[in-house]
């Protein structure tokens, strides 16, 4: 639509009338009193609505309805593309006085219970798919997804060339974005649930519900899967079914860490029902599979290999295979071993783990031997697969304590109770008949089995400014953690913030990390305090 379609649109929806001379002028700049004309027009107040001169009772309005949050311009100045997005995002929010409701509403969207703009709600309304990474997949997407401003791949940001065969794609052609998941589960069907049309599949013990149409087909009475077959599971966002591969009719293999073992029921080619444990797997590419396994001493925390041969399941222990060096500054390489593109690299503390990219080895120091627990080797001689023992510190817990106290209670007997804040939850431990060595400030929280196992305080920095991923000290320039907490401290209190409110303001900020840079540290909480 040409500029004249958008002005004619607008004067069909009364929205504007143009000037004395019948001149739209639309290369001319808006006014603010020529944009919250349109503003209230479009929550149905009309000119016979205001008394006296234009635009004073227009003006009143607009600032009563509170459009004016964020609103910079002046009655008669020019509106920037910033005062624009600000009345019109308070727009969507106030009451339309033909209805009532919220204009927003009249768009065919709501608002949160606390009055705000659904924001999830919104994206999920352009959101499109899925598509299955595969042969002429691009053809089902609305845009060439080739061109995506933004892809995410396992909820990390990643790049158009990072996506797989067999990845579960969706997308928003206004937001020009791809959201890539890649969840997976192979296993024997042991029930499909109802068998005309399906709305679940049990495979490998756990059962799942179905996402698409082209899923509950294949696995309908019509369709080519039946109980007893191995299949394996391509799951969606919400976590259903998306599609389904025939196992029997292909071969891979997958590396990883095996993070819970349970009893699953299931069904063999007789309809017979046996019992055999079902293993969660962790794999190195972040997804979370499972697999069924008939070895009763396959335990959780172990490294395993799981591969899918002409309907077969094989699940082994990995035998650990060292590998020391340091990781290059521009996280290229290890050692004298080189990262294969799409390295999958994992690291592992107890029986969880979680997918990390070289970047954030870069320059860390891996040549103790216990630091890599397994790695293969591509054709070319390089990396493709890497398991770390809790190198980065990553999967543990960070936040403040905000209270510390200890009781002797004679002897050796000591009783000691805290509490502590992890991203804005306080959180008490009652009494403990042991104490931590931690004084009130930010710490690193271990968890075992579900409980508090263990609470370090860290260590701090005083940082000048922030620049992008990087704390820059006094001496020193410090990575920034991805989750990195920020706290600001108030009257010796703590209270949860953000990055942008304590960066634009006049605080004080001071970094604490948990271990040198070299050894995978970096700022796991930022505090900062009025100057």
């Amino acid at each position: 639509m040409g500029t004249s379609g958008y002005v004619q649109a607008a004067v069909q929806s009364g929205l504007i009338t143009g000037y004395l001379d019948g001149t739209f002028r639309p290369d001319n700049t808006i006014t603010l009193a020529e944009g919250v004309t349109v503003a209230r027009r479009l929550l149905g107040y009309q000119n016979s609505d205001f008394a006296g001169a234009y635009p004073s009772g227009q003006m009143a309005k607009y600032r009563d309805l509170e459009l004016n949050l964020g609103v910079s311009a002046g009655q008669d100045s020019p509106m920037t593309r910033r005062d624009c997005l600000y009345l019109f995002y308070n727009l969507l929010t106030a009451s339309s006085k033909t209805t009532g409701q919220p204009y927003l509403y009249a768009l065919g969207h709501s608002l949160t219970p606390t009055g705000e703009i659904d924001l999830v709600a919104l994206v999920n309304s352009t959101i499109e798919g899925p598509a299955i990474v595969g042969e002429g997949w691009t053809s089902k997407v609305s845009f060439d997804p080739a061109t995506a401003r933004a892809v995410y791949r396992g909820g990390k940001t990643s790049h158009y060339d990072a996506l797989q065969d067999g990845d579960v794609v969706y997308w928003s052609k206004s937001m020009r974005s791809l959201w890539a998941y890649t969840n997976q589960a192979t296993g024997s069907i042991n029930a499909i649930t109802p068998a005309a049309a399906p709305t679940s599949v049990t495979v490998a013990g756990k059962t799942y519900s179905i996402e698409t149409s082209a899923a509950a087909y294949a696995l309908s009475d019509l369709g080519s899967y039946q109980v007893g077959d191995t299949v394996t599971l391509l799951l969606g966002r919400s976590g259903g079914v998306a599609a389904v591969v025939d196992s029997a009719k292909a071969s891979s293999v997958v590396y990883g860490l095996v993070e819970a073992v349970a009893p699953g029921t299931y069904t063999d080619k007789d309809g017979n029902s046996y019992t055999a444990d079902t293993l969660t797997v962790r794999a190195t590419d972040g997804s979370q599979r499972t697999f069924r396994c008939d070895d009763k001493n396959m335990k959780a925390k172990a490294l395993v290999e799981v591969s899918t041969a002409g309907g077969t399941v094989t699940v082994k222990k990995l035998k650990t295979v060292s590998l020391t060096g340091k990781v290059s500054k521009d996280g290229a390489k290890l050692g004298d071993k080189a990262f294969a593109d799409g390295v999958e690299i994992l690291d592992v503390y107890e029986n969880t783990a979680l997918r990390i990219y070289p970047s954030r080895l870069a320059g860390v120091d891996l040549t103790d031997s216990d630091k890599v627990k397994y790695y293969r080797l591509n054709a070319a001689g390089e990396i493709s697969h890497l398991i770390l023992n809790n190198v980065t510190g990553d999967l543990y817990q960070y936040g403040v304590v905000t209270s510390a106290t200890s009781q002797d209670l004679g002897g050796m007997n000591l009783l000691g109770t805290y509490v502590y804040d992890i991203g804005g939850q306080t959180i008490p431990t009652g009494p403990l008949p042991k104490t931590f060595n931690v004084e009130v400030g930010p710490a690193r929280f271990i968890m075992k089995d579900g409980a508090l196992d263990s609470m370090t305080n860290l260590t701090s920095v005083k940082l000048s400014t922030l620049d992008g991923d990087k704390a820059i000290g006094e001496t020193t320039t410090w990575p920034l953690w991805d989750g990195m907490a920020v706290y600001e401290l108030r009257d010796g209190k703590y209270y949860l913030s953000s990055r942008s409110i304590v960066e634009g303001g006049n605080y004080a900020l001071t970094g604490y990390y948990d271990k040198t840079a070299d050894k995978g540290g970096v700022i796991r909480v930022l505090m900062a305090k009025a100057s």
